[in-house]
């Protein structure tokens, strides 16, 4: 039995010792706390020569240790009370299965001043680099200290730690005072915290940035007790879709000649005449009326009414969706000062915080076929009055009425509170996390902000983009969120929108979101002229494929990396995808390659025990996606499992082997090998069996026949987003 099943399975285990001197505990990593009787507290982190300390400048009583577990794991904790402006309780807790340090606040006897944080630390490690995230979208920013965000530290070598508010994220405050002290609690503009009010924040320290970003946030959604999503959860995640919001072809305009519901029955035609089915459409905000007029086209007004305009929807939502016959997904922004809505509901502030508007408004939704409601406008206008319960009234009904009625929710011009208050709702599985529509300006904000945005359990979304540009496409997809488009009909490019999906609208994507790696952040904290580098993978336990994706920031266009920069600790056969060559990588070797257009993108394939390397399908962006290559497993022999939309009748797998390799089908049937002795790179059709899916066996071994020239490579997109080639 596990530590932590331990303490949750006996509660009898849960104790308390008093102290009268100073008292210390120690988790995982030889982690260390310390709290004295003179009100001195203090984290020792051994590893890494690090300590933190603070004191709260008032001796303490009932001074006690003890042990018990919660949704994170098995802790020790040392709890005191004391006098700062009233009673005060605290406590601080080590853990034994995370590197992690849980701070507690409290005010248990009556109203009191909020003027005191825990932690409030004067001495903590120095001369680190730092990122906040800072405004609407939340862009990351290596020199401001945004209050509503947690603050990530870190040295050049990846050393971390994370300190963030583990509650009440609505009003929650943090702090870089002006003598460098680093407090968390909540809001200077609140004033006063009621009887009973409880205040929590979490510290986390990790060798590595990234793992960091893991531990904490999944610390976080412990704490919470958030279910986190798949990356096929909901529509948006699972199938292409079609986005109507700025910057797409149809905002708040019409094709010539067409109302807007033959103007987006006609965009369903174009995905059907390029032979793939489109999963979901999106109605930005011109779908419903605004201002005090209630018309569709005031595009500058809040919500008069949260329904379906007449026009463009003279037959009402649900009779487009039922003609249309894809699933919607639907904006919503602030209340309008001349909407009803005022009398009907209570408000705070510019929204509806009143859970029967939100009943009613989910009910309406889920009526009308809708799968995913988009909250647009939060660090803007659609916003509460600033108290400690408003924000969390207006989130919390949302989600809650939405999950009634298994509607997904995406938040859209988030602010770091956002993002937080996320972690508590099953239901909210997408997030914006860069301004409308994905340019290359955008592409470094998306990337930090995404991995903020995944370490708390919300997929990040680029917004739209059109498909001719490879380039957008290809970022877009590596993401591992939703895929809108915004072409105008009759220029969807069909071709290389079959590099992120498959004939069923089914996107081939990785595991987990494109995010930079360790060393781009201090890159970016030391303003160094270096490409972006980011990754991402496709795990299949034994074996895990590394997606790389670089860009130049400046004039540098060289891009360094090793493979154990992603966690890799065996060979891999690092591909250009673009260029259709490779050649076998150490885990510990340098690759330093010049990009030549608007992006590197290399896929590290692992060398199995069969010394063999599977790509994986090279026509799809992702090339060992599970939605097209759904196991593998390599014992000597390399067993590849691989799945097929409907009407799919043949896929192309490619892979490295060092002489010409046998393949033979297990489920379904293969074609002639083919293979090249120079670059020792094979490809083999693969055919489908009863059940859409077929399983092949890659050895090496001489397999008779001559084999056939290799297909040629994918075209690197320019500076202007050339089209890849089928």
């Amino acid at each position: 039995m596990s530590y932590r099943t331990a303490f949750l399975a006996a509660s009898c285990l849960v104790f308390a010792i008093p102290a009268y001197s100073a008292v210390s505990i120690t988790g995982i990593g030889s982690i260390s706390v310390t709290v004295d009787p003179s009100g001195q507290y203090s984290v020792t982190v051994p590893d890494m020569s690090w300590s933190f300390s603070g004191n709260v400048g008032a001796p303490l009583s009932n001074l006690q240790v003890g042990a018990s577990a919660d949704a994170i794991g098995g802790y020790a904790e040392i709890s005191f009370d004391f006098q700062a402006g009233g009673a005060r309780h605290a406590s601080i807790r080590s853990y034994s299965n995370r590197s992690s340090i849980l701070f507690s606040l409290s005010n248990p006897t009556a109203d009191i001043a909020n003027n005191f944080a825990l932690p409030n630390w004067t001495q903590y490690p120095s001369g680190l680099n730092h990122l906040t995230f800072s405004g609407i979208f939340a862009p990351p920013s290596f020199w401001d200290f945004a209050s509503d965000s947690p603050f990530v530290f870190f040295d050049n070598s990846g050393r971390s730690f994370i300190l963030s508010p583990a509650s009440h994220f609505m009003t929650a405050g943090m702090t870089h005072g002006p003598n460098g002290e680093l407090a968390s609690g909540i809001s200077k503009n609140i004033a006063t915290l009621p009887r009973g009010f409880e205040q929590r924040t979490l510290l986390v320290v990790e060798n590595g940035i990234n793992r960091a970003f893991d531990t904490w946030g999944n610390a976080i959604t412990a704490l919470t007790g958030k279910t986190r999503p798949s990356n096929d959860a909901d529509l948006s995640l699972n199938k292409i879709g079609y986005w109507t919001d700025n910057g797409a072809a149809y905002y708040y305009t019409m094709a010539t000649s067409m109302n807007y519901e033959q103007t987006l029955n006609g965009v369903k035609k174009d995905f059907d005449k390029a032979g793939i089915q489109l999963g979901s459409l999106q109605l930005d905000s011109w779908f419903y009326p605004k201002g005090s007029g209630a018309t569709w086209d005031n595009n500058g007004a809040g919500i008069y009414q949260y329904t379906a305009a007449a026009p463009p929807f003279n037959s009402g939502l649900l009779r487009f969706q039922q003609n249309l016959g894809v699933p919607l997904i639907t904006h919503s922004r602030w209340i309008d000062p001349s909407s009803p809505y005022h009398s009907l509901y209570k408000m705070s502030g510019n929204v509806v915080i009143d859970p029967a508007y939100w009943d009613s408004i989910a009910a309406y939704l889920s009526d009308s076929g809708v799968a995913t409601f988009e909250q647009d406008w939060l660090a803007d206008k659609a916003h509460t009055d600033f108290n400690l319960t408003d924000g969390e009234a207006f989130m919390d009904n949302m989600a809650a009425s939405m999950a009634r009625r298994h509607i997904t929710m995406q938040y859209c011009m988030a602010s770091a509170r956002h993002y937080m208050q996320s972690a508590k709702y099953d239901n909210l599985t997408t997030i914006r996390t860069s301004a409308d529509h994905l340019q290359r300006d955008r592409w470094t904000d998306f990337l930090y902000a995404s991995r903020f945005a995944s370490a708390l359990a919300a997929w990040p979304f680029t917004d739209n983009f059109t498909t001719g540009d490879v380039s957008q496409l290809l970022l877009a997809n590596l993401s591992a969120g939703p895929l809108g488009i915004g072409d105008a009909i009759g220029s969807i490019n069909g071709p290389n929108l079959l590099h992120a999906v498959r004939r069923d609208g089914v996107i081939v994507k990785p595991d987990v979101p494109l995010v930079p790696s360790d060393a781009s952040y201090a890159n970016m904290a030391h303003s160094t002229d270096a490409p972006q580098v980011a990754f991402t993978w496709s795990d299949f336990e034994e074996l895990r494929t590394n997606y790389v994706f670089a860009f130049p920031q400046g004039t540098n266009t060289q891009a360094v990396f090793r493979p154990a920069d992603f966690g890799v600790n065996a060979p891999v056969y690092a591909y250009d995808y673009f260029a259709g060559t490779g050649n076998l990588v150490n885990a510990t070797d340098s690759i330093s390659t010049k990009i030549s257009g608007t992006v590197l993108y290399m896929v590290l394939a692992p060398v199995g025990p069969s010394g063999i390397a599977v790509l994986g399908d090279t026509d799809q962006f992702v090339t060992m996606g599970k939605k097209r290559v759904s196991k593998i497993v390599d014992r000597g022999t390399a067993r590849v499992s691989v799945a097929f939309a409907a009407g799919e009748t043949s896929v192309m797998i490619s892979g490295y082997s060092p002489v010409l390799p046998s393949v033979a089908a297990v489920e379904g049937s293969v074609g002639q090998v083919a293979y090249n002795q120079t670059t020792h790179l094979f490809q083999v059709p693969v055919m489908p069996g009863k059940n859409s899916s077929a399983t092949i066996r890659i050895r090496q071994g001489e397999q008779s026949g001559k084999p056939s020239p290799l297909q040629p490579p994918h075209h690197n997109p320019g500076k202007t987003g050339a089209k890849a080639t089928n």
